[in-house]
């Protein structure tokens, strides 16, 4: 065939489907709309950073030293304090969510500093939110140490026998959103890519138009492409959106090279427009080709890639599936690239997964799009 006519052909087809997208109202919503409202959810609505705890305090001592040590609590940037006068007040505050934990300075503590003893104060937190109590323990454990650095019997300052200055790579101010936000584009590229071209041979066939197009001499890799292309280029117009909302508006740093995330954004949507395609391919109903787009391309990537939940805090048998959805590997390199920079060992590797799997994935997809009525 003339390679004229198999262009001319091809941007026939690609035109078409771009006239499709345009005419219809939903696509401006997927690739504009939905990817900044999953920002805004991600970058506004959620956060894992502690915030200010509130904490009761109820003080039996009542000496010079366990009100310093109340003072550091109440100066603490972390705490807020709201002092009781007995325990069945403290575990109504925290019984109604009013408090998340209650320090309770006994009634010894002042005599046993003044006679060189160690002391003891109880630091009850709850239990129904393991993060938080984790936070309230350390930095709990962090008003102590530094009070004890400042403070001895008789107000003399203390010198520490050894200090551990903690430094933070990469996030200094440890902020939730510079990770969340890299990762929301994540899922969002997974939503464009999977779930969106997963219905689009699917809706060929429920409209009767996908008999029209076997009748004309287009070649499964025209069809393939004439597919595959428009939804490529909303990918990347919905990354590109993404990136630069998450610079501007969030102000997460981007420390890499706008190359790399275009190289590494491309191969990973050629994996996610393959397995949406694939699935597009495999069902004829828009229905079970949505759901089989949710469950294996959206919720893997929310739940499974890192986003949220930590891999490496999963049991063995989930890390091992994490190894194998590519999500997981992009999550990494947007992380990466974001905030430590071009580290190319890390992009190699996933770049190779990905690029792997997007073979297969449009292989399959090639292989399942016979120009037959009797599939």
């Amino acid at each position: 065939m003339n390679s004229g006519l198999w262009m001319r052909r091809l941007g026939a087809l690609i035109l078409k489907e771009f006239r499709q997208i345009v005419r219809d109202p939903s696509s401006y919503l997927v690739a504009g709309v939905l990817p900044l409202l999953f920002l805004f959810i991600f970058g506004f609505g959620i956060s894992l950073d502690p915030g200010i705890l509130q904490l009761a305090v109820l003080n039996q001592s009542g000496g010079m030293q366990s009100r310093s040590l109340e003072a550091a609590f109440a100066n603490s940037p972390w705490f807020q304090t709201h002092p009781v006068r007995d325990m069945d007040e403290a575990e109504r505050l925290m019984r109604d969510s009013v408090v998340q934990g209650v320090l309770v300075l006994r009634q010894d503590m002042d005599a046993a500093l003044q006679r060189g003893n160690a002391a003891e104060a109880l630091l009850v937190v709850d239990g129904t939110e393991p993060n938080v109590a984790t936070f309230i323990q350390s930095y709990g454990q962090g008003v102590v140490l530094r009070w004890q650095e400042t403070f001895l019997p008789g107000g003399r300052p203390a010198e520490a026998a050894l200090r551990l200055e903690p430094r933070i790579w990469y996030n200094p101010t440890a902020r939730s959103v510079h990770f969340l936000v890299p990762g929301a584009v994540t899922v969002i590229m997974t939503l464009i890519g999977t779930l969106l071209t997963s219905l689009v041979f699917a809706r060929e066939w429920e409209r009767g138009t996908m008999e029209a197009m076997f009748a004309t001499p287009v070649s499964r890799c025209q069809l393939l492409l004439g597919k595959l292309i428009p939804y490529f280029c909303m990918g990347i117009f919905s990354m590109g959106l993404c990136s630069v909302t998450a610079v501007l508006l969030f102000d997460v740093p981007f420390r890499g090279s706008v190359a790399a995330l275009l190289l590494l954004s491309s191969v990973f949507m050629c994996c996610a427009l393959g397995q949406g395609l694939l699935i597009s391919t495999t069902f004829r109903t828009q229905l079970v080709a949505a759901e089989a787009g949710l469950f294996s391309g959206f919720l893997p990537a929310l739940l499974l890639s890192g986003f949220v939940f930590d891999i490496n805090s999963m049991p063995p048998l989930l890390q091992a599936v994490t190894r194998l959805i590519p999500a997981s590997y992009f999550n990494t390199c947007m992380r990466t690239i974001f905030l430590a920079g071009d580290v190319w060992p890390v992009f190699l590797h996933a770049l190779g997964f990905m690029a792997l799997l997007a073979a297969v994935f449009l292989g399959l997809t090639y292989h399942n799009l016979q120009k037959r009525l009797d599939r």
